[in-house]
Protein backbone atom coordinates (compact mmCIF):
# COMPACT_ATOMS: atom_id res chain seq x y z
CA UNK A 1 0.00 0.00 0.00
CA UNK A 2 1.39 3.40 -1.00
CA UNK A 3 2.26 5.92 1.70
CA UNK A 4 -0.21 8.75 2.24
CA UNK A 5 1.48 12.15 1.98
CA UNK A 6 0.06 15.27 3.61
CA UNK A 7 1.26 18.71 2.50
CA UNK A 8 1.21 21.43 5.16
CA UNK A 9 0.97 25.14 4.44
CA UNK A 10 3.04 25.79 7.56
CA UNK A 11 4.18 24.17 10.78
CA UNK A 12 1.38 23.34 13.21
CA UNK A 13 1.51 22.68 16.98
CA UNK A 14 3.79 19.71 17.76
CA UNK A 15 1.03 17.53 19.24
CA UNK A 16 -1.09 17.98 16.10
CA UNK A 17 1.89 17.29 13.85
CA UNK A 18 2.56 14.10 15.79
CA UNK A 19 -1.05 12.98 15.44
CA UNK A 20 -1.10 13.70 11.69
CA UNK A 21 2.12 11.74 11.30
CA UNK A 22 0.14 8.67 12.37
CA UNK A 23 -2.00 9.15 9.25
CA UNK A 24 0.75 9.73 6.71
CA UNK A 25 4.04 11.32 5.82
CA UNK A 26 4.13 15.07 6.56
CA UNK A 27 5.69 17.58 4.19
CA UNK A 28 5.82 21.26 5.18
CA UNK A 29 5.41 22.35 1.59
CA UNK A 30 4.21 25.92 1.86
CA UNK A 31 3.51 26.95 -1.74
CA UNK A 32 6.27 24.82 -3.31
CA UNK A 33 4.80 22.52 -5.99
CA UNK A 34 7.89 20.30 -5.96
CA UNK A 35 7.46 19.54 -2.26
CA UNK A 36 3.77 18.79 -2.87
CA UNK A 37 4.54 16.00 -5.33
CA UNK A 38 2.34 12.94 -4.70
CA UNK A 39 0.57 14.63 -1.75
CA UNK A 40 -3.09 13.77 -1.24
CA UNK A 41 -4.19 16.40 1.30
CA UNK A 42 -3.22 20.06 1.71
CA UNK A 43 -3.55 21.18 5.35
CA UNK A 44 -3.99 24.91 5.89
CA UNK A 45 -5.40 27.59 8.22
CA UNK A 46 -6.89 31.08 7.86
CA UNK A 47 -3.38 32.55 8.03
CA UNK A 48 -2.32 30.77 4.81
CA UNK A 49 -4.15 31.63 1.60
CA UNK A 50 -5.12 28.90 -0.84
CA UNK A 51 -5.64 30.99 -3.95
CA UNK A 52 -6.17 30.04 -7.58
CA UNK A 53 -2.46 30.15 -8.42
CA UNK A 54 -1.61 27.74 -5.60
CA UNK A 55 -4.46 25.42 -6.56
CA UNK A 56 -3.19 25.41 -10.15
CA UNK A 57 0.16 24.14 -8.86
CA UNK A 58 -1.36 21.23 -6.92
CA UNK A 59 -0.39 17.79 -8.20
CA UNK A 60 -3.07 15.56 -9.71
CA UNK A 61 -2.87 13.43 -6.56
CA UNK A 62 -4.27 16.26 -4.41
CA UNK A 63 -7.91 15.77 -3.52
CA UNK A 64 -8.63 17.63 -0.26
CA UNK A 65 -7.88 21.04 1.19
CA UNK A 66 -8.31 20.52 4.93
CA UNK A 67 -8.49 23.78 6.84
CA UNK A 68 -8.34 24.18 10.61
CA UNK A 69 -10.87 26.84 11.58
CA UNK A 70 -14.42 27.57 10.57
CA UNK A 71 -13.85 30.34 8.00
CA UNK A 72 -13.04 29.55 4.38
CA UNK A 73 -12.48 33.07 3.04
CA UNK A 74 -8.76 32.28 2.67
CA UNK A 75 -9.58 29.56 0.14
CA UNK A 76 -10.64 30.22 -3.46
CA UNK A 77 -13.66 27.92 -3.31
CA UNK A 78 -14.68 28.31 -6.99
CA UNK A 79 -11.13 27.44 -8.09
CA UNK A 80 -11.10 24.45 -5.76
CA UNK A 81 -14.45 23.25 -7.08
CA UNK A 82 -13.37 23.70 -10.69
CA UNK A 83 -10.26 21.64 -9.98
CA UNK A 84 -12.40 18.90 -8.42
CA UNK A 85 -10.99 19.40 -4.93
CA UNK A 86 -12.94 18.87 -1.74
CA UNK A 87 -12.63 21.46 1.04
CA UNK A 88 -13.24 20.89 4.75
CA UNK A 89 -13.27 23.10 7.83
CA UNK A 90 -13.63 22.58 11.59
CA UNK A 91 -16.93 24.18 12.69
CA UNK A 92 -16.43 23.84 16.44
CA UNK A 93 -15.63 27.44 17.40
CA UNK A 94 -19.17 28.74 17.95
CA UNK A 95 -19.40 28.83 21.73
CA UNK A 96 -15.87 30.09 22.40
CA UNK A 97 -16.14 32.83 19.78
CA UNK A 98 -19.51 33.91 21.18
CA UNK A 99 -17.98 33.99 24.67
CA UNK A 100 -15.27 36.31 23.41
CA UNK A 101 -17.73 38.55 21.59
CA UNK A 102 -19.67 39.03 24.82
CA UNK A 103 -16.43 39.57 26.72
CA UNK A 104 -15.50 42.32 24.26
CA UNK A 105 -18.91 43.93 24.68
CA UNK A 106 -18.39 44.07 28.44
CA UNK A 107 -14.71 45.02 28.35
CA UNK A 108 -15.23 47.78 25.80
CA UNK A 109 -18.37 49.28 27.31
CA UNK A 110 -16.95 49.21 30.84
CA UNK A 111 -13.47 50.30 29.63
CA UNK A 112 -11.82 47.44 31.49
CA UNK A 113 -8.57 47.65 29.53
CA UNK A 114 -8.08 51.34 30.36
CA UNK A 115 -9.00 50.82 34.01
CA UNK A 116 -6.48 48.01 34.31
CA UNK A 117 -3.76 50.13 32.68
CA UNK A 118 -4.40 52.96 35.13
CA UNK A 119 -4.43 50.62 38.11
CA UNK A 120 -1.20 48.90 37.05
CA UNK A 121 0.42 52.33 36.78
CA UNK A 122 -0.60 53.09 40.37
CA UNK A 123 -3.43 55.46 39.48
CA UNK A 124 -6.28 54.09 41.61
CA UNK A 125 -8.25 57.34 41.46
CA UNK A 126 -7.98 57.52 37.69
CA UNK A 127 -9.30 54.00 37.33
CA UNK A 128 -12.23 54.83 39.61
CA UNK A 129 -13.11 57.89 37.55
CA UNK A 130 -12.74 56.22 34.15
CA UNK A 131 -16.45 55.77 33.63
CA UNK A 132 -17.78 53.42 30.99
CA UNK A 133 -21.36 52.68 30.04
CA UNK A 134 -23.82 50.03 31.18
CA UNK A 135 -24.70 47.06 29.03
CA UNK A 136 -28.05 45.92 30.44
CA UNK A 137 -31.01 47.53 28.76
CA UNK A 138 -28.99 48.52 25.69
CA UNK A 139 -29.81 47.43 22.15
CA UNK A 140 -27.37 45.00 20.57
CA UNK A 141 -27.48 44.72 16.79
CA UNK A 142 -26.04 41.46 15.47
CA UNK A 143 -24.87 41.44 11.85
CA UNK A 144 -24.98 37.83 10.69
CA UNK A 145 -27.29 35.42 12.49
CA UNK A 146 -25.71 32.06 11.89
CA UNK A 147 -24.55 29.78 14.67
CA UNK A 148 -22.16 32.32 16.21
CA UNK A 149 -24.54 35.26 15.87
CA UNK A 150 -27.30 33.29 17.57
CA UNK A 151 -24.93 32.16 20.33
CA UNK A 152 -24.06 35.82 20.96
CA UNK A 153 -27.78 36.59 21.15
CA UNK A 154 -28.35 33.93 23.81
CA UNK A 155 -25.57 35.41 25.93
CA UNK A 156 -26.71 39.00 25.46
CA UNK A 157 -30.25 38.04 26.46
CA UNK A 158 -28.82 37.03 29.82
CA UNK A 159 -27.72 40.63 30.27
CA UNK A 160 -31.24 41.89 29.56
CA UNK A 161 -30.22 43.45 26.27
CA UNK A 162 -32.66 44.25 23.48
CA UNK A 163 -31.68 42.23 20.40
CA UNK A 164 -31.79 43.07 16.70
CA UNK A 165 -30.26 41.14 13.83
CA UNK A 166 -29.71 41.48 10.11
CA UNK A 167 -28.68 38.88 7.56
CA UNK A 168 -29.56 37.62 4.10
CA UNK A 169 -32.43 35.52 5.45
CA UNK A 170 -34.97 35.99 8.20
CA UNK A 171 -34.96 33.18 10.79
CA UNK A 172 -38.29 32.97 12.64
CA UNK A 173 -37.31 29.97 14.77
CA UNK A 174 -34.13 31.70 15.94
CA UNK A 175 -36.14 34.85 16.65
CA UNK A 176 -38.46 32.89 18.89
CA UNK A 177 -35.58 31.16 20.65
CA UNK A 178 -33.49 34.29 21.27
CA UNK A 179 -36.04 37.10 21.36
CA UNK A 180 -34.22 38.93 18.58
CA UNK A 181 -36.06 41.08 16.04
CA UNK A 182 -35.19 41.17 12.35
CA UNK A 183 -34.08 44.33 10.55
CA UNK A 184 -34.75 44.39 6.81
CA UNK A 185 -31.65 46.47 6.10
CA UNK A 186 -28.24 46.96 7.64
CA UNK A 187 -28.93 50.70 7.82
CA UNK A 188 -32.01 50.05 9.94
CA UNK A 189 -29.99 47.94 12.38
CA UNK A 190 -27.12 50.42 12.60
CA UNK A 191 -29.43 53.35 13.30
CA UNK A 192 -31.24 51.51 16.10
CA UNK A 193 -28.33 49.80 17.90
CA UNK A 194 -26.27 51.03 20.83
CA UNK A 195 -23.77 48.24 20.23
CA UNK A 196 -23.13 46.46 16.91
CA UNK A 197 -21.56 42.98 16.82
CA UNK A 198 -20.19 41.67 13.52
CA UNK A 199 -20.68 37.91 13.19
CA UNK A 200 -20.96 37.38 9.44
CA UNK A 201 -18.56 35.66 7.04
CA UNK A 202 -16.17 37.56 4.80
CA UNK A 203 -17.27 37.51 1.17
CA UNK A 204 -16.97 39.90 -1.75
CA UNK A 205 -20.34 41.31 -0.69
CA UNK A 206 -19.36 41.87 2.96
CA UNK A 207 -15.83 43.24 2.48
CA UNK A 208 -15.85 46.78 3.96
CA UNK A 209 -19.46 46.25 4.99
CA UNK A 210 -18.71 48.76 7.73
CA UNK A 211 -17.35 51.69 5.77
CA UNK A 212 -17.53 55.44 6.29
CA UNK A 213 -21.18 55.59 5.21
CA UNK A 214 -22.17 52.74 7.52
CA UNK A 215 -20.33 54.29 10.45
CA UNK A 216 -22.22 57.54 9.91
CA UNK A 217 -25.47 55.57 10.09
CA UNK A 218 -24.62 54.32 13.58
CA UNK A 219 -25.84 56.18 16.64
CA UNK A 220 -23.54 58.85 18.03
CA UNK A 221 -21.54 57.18 20.79
CA UNK A 222 -22.31 53.64 19.60
CA UNK A 223 -19.90 50.75 20.10
CA UNK A 224 -18.60 48.45 17.35
CA UNK A 225 -17.51 44.86 18.12
CA UNK A 226 -15.78 42.64 15.55
CA UNK A 227 -14.91 39.00 16.24
CA UNK A 228 -15.59 37.79 12.68
CA UNK A 229 -13.13 38.93 10.00
CA UNK A 230 -11.03 42.09 9.90
CA UNK A 231 -11.77 43.17 6.32
CA UNK A 232 -15.46 43.52 7.17
CA UNK A 233 -14.40 46.93 8.48
CA UNK A 234 -12.68 49.74 6.59
CA UNK A 235 -10.14 50.56 9.31
CA UNK A 236 -9.27 53.94 7.83
CA UNK A 237 -12.92 54.95 8.15
CA UNK A 238 -13.03 53.40 11.63
CA UNK A 239 -10.11 55.52 12.79
CA UNK A 240 -11.79 58.64 11.43
CA UNK A 241 -15.07 57.81 13.19
CA UNK A 242 -13.25 57.28 16.48
CA UNK A 243 -11.17 60.44 16.09
CA UNK A 244 -14.26 62.53 15.39
CA UNK A 245 -15.98 61.18 18.48
CA UNK A 246 -18.97 59.93 16.51
CA UNK A 247 -18.14 56.32 17.35
CA UNK A 248 -18.01 55.85 21.09
CA UNK A 249 -15.74 52.82 21.26
CA UNK A 250 -14.65 49.65 19.48
CA UNK A 251 -13.67 46.14 20.52
CA UNK A 252 -11.66 44.25 17.91
CA UNK A 253 -10.38 40.68 17.85
CA UNK A 254 -9.67 40.76 14.11
CA UNK A 255 -8.03 43.31 11.83
CA UNK A 256 -8.11 44.33 8.20
CA UNK A 257 -4.41 43.71 7.65
CA UNK A 258 -3.66 41.20 10.40
CA UNK A 259 -1.30 40.33 11.89
CA UNK A 260 -0.54 44.03 11.39
CA UNK A 261 -2.75 46.40 13.37
CA UNK A 262 -3.49 49.86 11.99
CA UNK A 263 -1.18 51.98 14.21
CA UNK A 264 -3.74 54.69 14.93
CA UNK A 265 -6.05 52.15 16.57
CA UNK A 266 -3.48 51.65 19.32
CA UNK A 267 -3.72 55.32 20.28
CA UNK A 268 -7.37 55.23 21.37
CA UNK A 269 -8.05 54.49 25.04
CA UNK A 270 -11.62 53.57 24.11
CA UNK A 271 -10.56 50.73 21.80
CA UNK A 272 -10.04 47.17 23.07
CA UNK A 273 -7.59 45.17 20.95
CA UNK A 274 -7.14 41.40 20.99
CA UNK A 275 -4.92 39.20 18.74
CA UNK A 276 -7.59 37.04 17.01
CA UNK A 277 -8.24 34.76 19.98
CA UNK A 278 -11.89 33.86 19.37
CA UNK A 279 -11.11 30.15 19.36
CA UNK A 280 -8.08 30.39 21.65
CA UNK A 281 -9.10 28.13 24.49
CA UNK A 282 -7.36 24.85 25.17
CA UNK A 283 -10.61 22.97 24.81
CA UNK A 284 -11.56 24.59 21.51
CA UNK A 285 -8.13 24.12 19.95
CA UNK A 286 -8.26 20.44 20.95
CA UNK A 287 -11.71 20.12 19.37
CA UNK A 288 -10.44 21.80 16.19
CA UNK A 289 -7.45 19.46 15.97
CA UNK A 290 -9.61 16.37 16.47
CA UNK A 291 -12.07 17.58 13.82
CA UNK A 292 -9.21 18.23 11.37
CA UNK A 293 -7.83 14.74 11.95
CA UNK A 294 -11.30 13.27 11.55
CA UNK A 295 -11.79 15.05 8.23
CA UNK A 296 -8.48 13.79 6.88
CA UNK A 297 -9.14 10.22 7.99
CA UNK A 298 -12.67 10.31 6.60
CA UNK A 299 -11.40 11.52 3.23
CA UNK A 300 -8.71 8.84 3.05
CA UNK A 301 -10.91 5.99 4.25
CA UNK A 302 -14.35 6.95 2.91
CA UNK A 303 -13.61 9.34 0.07
CA UNK A 304 -15.04 12.51 1.64
CA UNK A 305 -14.44 14.59 4.79
CA UNK A 306 -17.09 14.83 7.49
CA UNK A 307 -17.19 18.65 7.34
CA UNK A 308 -17.24 19.15 3.60
CA UNK A 309 -17.64 22.74 2.35
CA UNK A 310 -17.04 22.00 -1.35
Amino acid sequence: MSTIKLALATELPPALMEAMAQIGELVVAGRDPVLMTDCTVYVTSPMSAVDASLIADFPDSMGLVASIGVGTDHIDLPAASERGLMVSNTPVVTEDTADLAMALVLATCRRLNRCEQLLRSGDWAGAQQNLGQRVHGKTLGIVGFGDIGQAVAYRAAGFNMNLLYHGPNRKPEAEQATGASYCDTLAQLLAASDIVSLNCPLTDATRHLINAAALRQMKAGAVLINTARGPLVDERALVEALASGHLGAAGLDVFEFEPQVTPALKDFANVTLLPHIGSATGECRTDMALRLLGNIRSYIQLGAPEDRCV
